[in-house]
C-alpha cells in the first residue's frame, strides 16, 4: 500500500481535529486590471504595469493606479509588498495640503460589503468619496518618523496615513497589520478590502520620482 504524503497526512490531521491549513498569501499582479486616475487633465504619472512588479515615473506631476480585488480576497487582514526608490521628493508635511509630495503611497480601500457589491464597477474617484469607504494609506515620504499617523488632507475621517519611511532613497520590505491599524484609525474591526491603489506624488515640489512596487499580496 502505498503511503500518504506528508502534506495530506497533515491535512487529515488539522481536518480531524476541527483545525484547517493556513491561509495562503495571494499576490495581487500588476496587470491590465489597474486603471490610473488622474486628478488633473495635465498631470499624469508613467506606470509600468509588469505581472509581479510595478513602476512609477513622477516629474512634477501626480496620479493613483488602482486595482479593484475579487470578493474571495475582501476578508483579508494583512498585506506584504516590496518597493524600492532612486530618485526622491525632498521631505515634507504630508499632513497639509500643499507641499505635501511623497514617493509612493500604497492605498487599502475598505467598503461595508452592502456598499462594494453595489459600486464594483465604480471609478476608485467615486470610492474614495464614498462615505461608508475607509482608507488605509502607507507612505514613503515626508519629514516624519515611521509609525507615525496622520490624518489625511484629502479623505477627511474616511483615511488615515501611516508612514512607513521617510523622503529618501532605498529598497525595503513591507508587511502590515490591516486589521490593527483599521481598528486604531476608526475604532471598528475592518470592512470588505475591496481594492488597492499606487501613487506617486511630485506636483507640489516640482520634483521627481523614479520607484517601484513589488511582489504585492494580501492574506
Amino acid at each position: 500500500m502505498r503511503p500518504t504524503p506528508a502534506p495530506l497526512r497533515t491535512a487529515i490531521l488539522l481536518t480531524a481535529v476541527g483545525l484547517t491549513l493556513p491561509a495562503q498569501a495571494a499576490q495581487v499582479a500588476f496587470d491590465d486590471s489597474w486603471k490610473e486616475q488622474r486628478f488633473s487633465l495635465f498631470s499624469s504619472n508613467d506606470y509600468g504595469f509588469d505581472g509581479d512588479t510595478l513602476t512609477v515615473e513622477s516629474d512634477g506631476t501626480v496620479s493613483l493606479a488602482y486595482s479593484p480585488l475579487p470578493d474571495t480576497l475582501w476578508s483579508a487582514t494583512t498585506a506584504a509588498w516590496n518597493w524600492s526608490v532612486t530618485e526622491s521628493v525632498p521631505a515634507s508635511d504630508l499632513s497639509v495640503k500643499g507641499g505635501d509630495d511623497r514617493n509612493l503611497a500604497m492605498y487599502f480601500v475598505f467598503l461595508p460589503e452592502a456598499e462594494a457589491d453595489a459600486l464594483r464597477e465604480e471609478s476608485v474617484r467615486k470610492l474614495l468619496t464614498n462615505d461608508a469607504a475607509r482608507v488605509l494609506v502607507y507612505v514613503w515620504g515626508g519629514d516624519h518618523v515611521r509609525g507615525d499617523k496622520l490624518d489625511s488632507p484629502y479623505l477627511g475621517d474616511r483615511g488615515k496615513t501611516i508612514v512607513l519611511r521617510p523622503a529618501g532613497t532605498g529598497s525595503e520590505t513591507e508587511a502590515v497589520d490591516l486589521a490593527a491599524d483599521f481598528n486604531a484609525a476608526f475604532g471598528s474591526d475592518p470592512t470588505a478590502l475591496v481594492g488597492v491603489a499606487v501613487s506617486g506624488d511630485s506636483d507640489d515640489t516640482e520634483s521627481a520620482i523614479r520607484a517601484s512596487v513589488s511582489n504585492l499580496s494580501v492574506e
